[in-house]
C-alpha cells in the first residue's frame, strides 16, 4: 500500500513495472486504489490480509481472465498456460469469444460468409452430419457465387486503399482470388447440364408421376431453344423450371380413366397420390412413393401400415387446418378482423391463440384417434398462458402451449367452448343468438335451411345501452311469421351458448348488466340449459345427425367432390362401424381409403374412346 501526496500525483501517470523472480511461478499483477479485497470482486472474501508490519499480502490463487498471467519466457509454466489456452481454443472458437469478427461498420470487407464451424462440428456433430454440413457450405458458395463476388469485392478494396494507403500489401491475394473465380467459372459450366437434368427430376415429383419420354425432350428442347436465342443458362433454366410450375399437370391432380368401362382402379401412384392429399395436403413423401410403386397399397394391411404412419406424422396437423378447420368455418381465423377494437381491444392480439387452439385440438383428435363425439365433450384442450387468461383458468403459466385437463369444470371443453368458434359466429359488437344457433343447426347437425328474406330487419349493432338483452330481441325480432319458420329451429341452439360474449369470455351478465337465462326448449320439445346441457342434448338426440354430418364431410373432403346418393351406403356403413368402435375417428378414415369410391374412378364411356 502507497500513500502519495494529492499535489504529486495531479496530472501524473501512476505505472508500475513487475517481473517473476522464481522462473517457475506464474503471477498476475493489478493496481487498484482500494484494498485488495475490496477491489473488483476478484479475490474472494478474507483473502487479503494485513501483516504485522503493515504490509497486504493475499493467498488468492484464482485467475483474473481481464488481466494477463505473467510467466518467465521459456518456461515450463508458460508452456503449461499456453497448452491451457490451445485447449481452450478447441472448445470455443473465436467467433464465440469476440462478436464482431468482421468489422461489419467498414466501408468494404472481403469476408462475404465467414465460416468458422469446425471446432463445433468435430466436437458435436457425427461424420454424416458434418458431410452434410459441408454439402451446405458447398451450396451456400455455389448458389451465392461467392468465387466471382470475390473478384469485385476485391478490386472495391483495392481501389479504397489507394486513397490513403499502400494498396500493394493486397496484391499477393490478387491471384489467389482470380484463380479461384475461374476454377468456379469451370464449376458452373459443367453443373449446367445437370441442372437440366435436375429440371426433368423435379417434373417427376410435380407431377406426381414418371414423366413420359415425350414430356422429358420437351423440357429438354425448351432448355436448349432458349439457349439457341442467346439467353443466358440460369435466365434459362429459370424459364425451364417456370414451365414445369406452370404445367396442368403440376396445378390439377389429373387422373387416368379407364376406357369402355363403367368404373375402374387408379395407378398404383394415383391412390398414393389420394392417400397423401388427405392426410397431409401434399405429394407422397419417398416411403409412400417406394410402397405404392411395390403395389404394397393395394393391400388392407398395406394401405393401413401407411395411414397409421402419416396419420402419427406432424404433418397430419394439414388435415386438422384443410378439413377440420373449414368444416367449422374458422379457416384462417388468426387473420379475422370482423371484431370492433373499442368494444374489444384485447381480441386482435387473443385470435392467433384462439385458431391454434382449435387447430391444436383437432391435431391431436386425429393424431390420438379420439372419439368422434369427444369433439363435443372432451375435457382436455390446450392451453397458453394468455388463452387461459382470457377464459379465466388459472395454473397455465408461459407461453408454451400444454394440454390441459379438467376443462368441463372451467365451462369449456370440446369444440363449444373454444373461443375461435364463439368469436365467428357472433357480431362485431355482441353475440348473436342466431349465427350460432344456424351454425349448430348446419354445420353440426347437417340441417339444411332456406335463405332468410332480404327485406328482414337488423338488429341492433351495439348490446350496451339496449333496453332489452339480446335473447329477447331475438325473440321478438323472430316472432314474424314469415320468420319464425327457420328461427324456431335454430334460436334455442344459440341461446344455449348466450354465457359467452363475442369472443367467447364466459359471463352471467351483458353489457347492460342484465342477468343472462340460457335455459331453452327446442323443435322436437327437449329442454336443457347453458353449454352443458347443450352439449349433453347433441350427445344423446342429435347424436346420430352429428356423427352422419361427421362421415359426409370427411368424405367428401377425402373424395375432393360432393357426396353423392350412391355414397349414402358407405355413408351408413361409416356410422354403424363408429358406434360399434366407440366412435374412434381412424376407423372412420379407414374405411374410406378402403372404399371403392376412393380406390377407382369412372371411367370413359365407349363412344368417348372409340372417338
Amino acid at each position: 500500500e502507497v500513500l502519495l501526496p494529492a499535489s504529486m500525483v495531479l496530472g501524473a501517470e501512476f505505472s508500475v513495472e513487475g517481473e517473476v523472480e522464481n522462473a517457475a511461478g506464474s503471477v498476475q499483477l493489478q493496481v487498484t486504489t482500494s484494498r485488495p479485497a475490496e477491489a473488483t470482486g476478484l479475490l474472494p472474501t478474507g483473502a487479503a490480509v494485513q501483516t504485522k508490519d503493515g504490509a497486504w499480502t493475499s493467498n488468492n490463487q484464482s485467475i483474473a481472465f481481464g488481466m494477463p498471467v505473467i510467466a518467465a519466457e521459456g518456461s515450463a509454466t508458460r508452456k503449461r498456460f499456453e497448452a491451457y489456452f490451445e485447449e481452450f481454443r478447441q472448445l470455443f472458437p473465436a467467433s464465440l469469444c469476440y462478436t464482431k469478427i468482421v468489422p461489419v461498420d467498414e466501408v468494404v470487407t472481403m469476408t462475404l460468409f465467414h465460416r468458422e464451424d469446425s471446432h463445433l462440428a468435430r466436437l458435436m456433430l457425427t461424420g454424416a452430419e458434418q458431410r452434410q454440413l459441408d454439402r451446405l457450405w458447398e451450396q451456400l458458395y455455389f448458389v451465392s457465387k461467392a468465387p466471382l463476388l470475390m473478384v469485385d469485392t476485391f478490386e472495391q478494396l483495392w481501389q479504397f486503399a489507394t486513397q490513403d494507403a499502400d494498396p500493394s500489401q493486397f496484391e499477393p491475394l490478387r491471384k489467389p482470388i482470380q484463380d479461384g473465380a475461374a476454377r468456379f467459372r469451370e464449376q458452373m459450366k459443367q453443373a449446367e447440364p445437370k441442372q437440366v437434368e435436375g429440371v426433368v427430376a423435379l417434373a417427376n415429383r410435380a407431377y406426381r408421376r414418371p414423366l413420359t419420354e415425350a414430356e422429358k425432350q420437351e423440357l429438354r428442347a425448351l432448355y436448349a431453344k432458349l439457349r439457341q436465342e442467346q439467353l443466358p443458362h440460369e435466365e434459362a433454366i429459370q424459364l425451364t423450371l417456370a414451365r414445369v410450375l406452370t404445367s396442368p399437370s403440376f396445378l390439377y391432380r389429373t387422373e387416368k380413366s379407364p376406357t369402355q368401362v363403367a368404373q375402374g382402379p387408379v395407378s398404383n401412384l394415383e391412390l398414393a397420390n389420394r392417400l397423401s392429399y388427405f392426410l397431409w395436403s401434399s405429394q407422397p413423401d419417398e416411403e409412400l412413393r417406394k410402397e405404392a410403386e411395390l403395389g404394397s397399397l393395394r393391400t388392407a394391411a398395406g394401405m393401413q401400415r401407411q395411414m397409421t404412419r402419416m396419420i402419427k406424422d406432424p404433418k397430419v396437423r394439414r388435415l386438422a387446418l384443410e378439413f377440420g378447420t373449414s368444416w367449422l368455418q374458422i379457416r384462417d381465423f388468426d387473420s379475422f378482423d370482423e371484431k370492433s377494437e373499442k368494444a374489444f381491444p384485447s381480441f386482435q392480439n387473443l385470435r392467433g391463440a384462439m385458431y391454434e387452439e382449435s387447430v391444436q385440438f383437432l391435431t391431436d383428435f386425429f393424431a390420438t384417434n379420439g372419439s368422434v363425439l369427444s369433439l363435443l365433450d372432451a375435457d382436455t384442450g390446450f392451453l397458453n398462458d394468455r388463452l387461459a387468461e382470457h377464459y379465466g383458468i388459472p395454473g397455465v403459466v408461459g407461453p408454451a402451449w400444454r394440454k390441459v385437463t379438467g376443462l368441463r369444470q372451467q365451462r369449456r371443453g370440446g369444440i363449444l367452448g373454444q373461443a375461435a368458434i364463439l368469436s365467428k359466429q357472433a357480431g362485431a359488437s355482441r353475440t348473436s343468438p342466431i349465427l350460432r344457433g344456424n351454425w349448430i343447426s348446419e354445420v353440426l347437425l347437417g340441417d339444411k335451411l332456406p335463405r332468410p328474406p332480404k327485406d328482414v330487419p337488423q338488429l341492433p349493432e351495439e348490446e350496451a345501452g339496449l333496453v332489452m338483452t339480446m335473447r329477447e330481441l331475438t325473440e321478438k325480432h323472430t316472432s314474424v311469421a314469415r320468420c319464425s319458420g327457420c328461427h324456431r329451429r335454430i334460436d334455442p341452439y344459440g341461446y344455449a351458448l348466450e354465457e359467452y360474449d363475442a369472443i367467447g369470455r364466459w359471463r352471467n351478465r351483458d353489457l347492460g348488466n342484465r342477468p343472462i337465462h340460457t335455459k331453452t326448449k327446442v323443435m322436437d320439445g327437449s329442454e336443457f340449459e347453458g353449454l352443458d346441457g347443450l352439449r349433453q342434448y347433441l350427445l344423446t338426440q342429435g347424436r346420430d345427425a352429428f356423427v352422419k354430418t361427421f362421415c359426409r364431410k370427411l368424405l367428401g373432403y377425402a373424395l375432393g367432390r360432393a357426396v353423392q346418393l350412391s355414397d349414402e351406403p358407405l355413408l351408413s356403413a361409416m356410422q354403424t362401424r363408429l358406434g360399434a368402435s366407440g366412435y374412434k375417428v381412424q376407423e372412420a378414415m379407414a374405411m374410406i381409403v378402403a372404399s371403392k369410391q376412393f380406390r377407382e374412378i369412372r371411367g370413359r364411356d365407349r363412344k368417348e374412346a372409340s372417338e
